[in-house]
């Protein structure tokens, strides 16, 4: 048992504090979903986050009972996934119907279709340490390509020179979960756990140096205007939007969606791996910046 054995006692202390910084993450949404709660209404708010959550902790739980030294990765994944199905459940009681379907769709697609053909392919073609080499390297992937998310935070904060998009203390948090997962991996030779926290840092740095480049300065409201069919003559109108932050944490870092969305009127967010900030949307483009293992 990697994680947890005496003889490694950095990477159990690692492990450990990933796992209080991961769960304090996990629970940020809550004022998100009370304020669903209170006003019987999703109100704009996407469910993609919390899917997307959902079957990242899935994955992991995969690997780490192949990988069976990796009880600090169960632990926290598990903990995940009751909380993000209970989040998702809350969210389908009080969604529109057509947001109800949207989700019903995307969880049997992404968390019962694809992670159904993973778990089929890595039981089919491999066996034994090929199926963790396997499952691991399908767990960096999924790593890598969601942090192609935080490059639209990027853009969007360098356009507009306004960070409240991009709150320090959430960077500084991924940037920290990062670090600690990163060493939990590189102490216990679990290189597909300490790979994509490589990027993940490298993205955690880069955000709070825009954070301090343009903190204090003038921000540039741009906000795009949309053809409204049923305004008069089909004359251009601007659309009100919020965003919502939202960001989880994985055994090895955190899932940050800035999703952007059309909404009357427009909403202050609370929330999250790892929380959402008050921000006011000037973008109909939606971003998801996902920083995990």
């Amino acid at each position: 048992m990697g994680g947890l054995s005496l003889q490694h006692p950095w990477a159990f202390a690692f492990g450990l504090l990933g796992n209080v910084i991961s769960f304090m993450t996990y629970l940020a949404p809550l004022p998100t979903f009370y304020q669903i709660y209170r006003s019987k209404s999703t109100q704009g708010f996407q469910s993609v986050p919390y899917v997307v959550a959902l079957f990242s902790a899935m994955l992991w739980i995969y690997y780490a009972l192949l990988k069976s030294d990796e009880c600090l990765l169960i632990t926290i994944n598990s903990a995940g996934c009751v909380i993000e199905t209970i989040y998702i459940i809350i969210y389908l009681t009080y969604a529109p119907k057509q947001a109800k379907l949207f989700t019903a769709k995307i969880l049997l697609l992404l968390n019962v279709g694809v992670f159904g053909l993973i778990l089929l392919l890595t039981l089919l073609l491999s066996e034994g340490e090929k199926r963790v080499v396997m499952l691991g390297w399908v767990c960096v992937g999924f790593s890598v390509s969601v942090f192609v998310a935080p490059l639209s935070v990027i853009r969007l904060v360098v356009r507009t020179r306004s960070v409240e998009f991009m709150p320090f203390s959430l960077s500084l948090s991924l940037t920290v979960s990062a670090v600690v997962w990163f060493l939990y991996g590189l102490l216990i030779k679990d290189k597909y756990v300490a790979l994509p926290n490589i990027l993940g840092f490298a993205f955690g740095v880069i955000q709070m140096g825009l954070y301090a480049l343009y903190c204090n300065a003038m921000p540039r409201q741009a906000p795009k205007e949309v053809d409204d069919p049923m305004s008069d003559h089909g004359a251009a109108v601007k659309a009100p939007e919020h965003v919502v932050n939202i960001s989880k944490l994985s055994p090895a870092a955190g899932i940050e969606l800035n999703t952007t969305v059309n909404a009357e009127p427009p909403l202050k967010s609370l929330g999250v791996a790892c929380a959402n900030e008050e921000t006011i949307g000037v973008s109909v483009d939606k971003a998801t910046h996902i920083e995990q293992v």
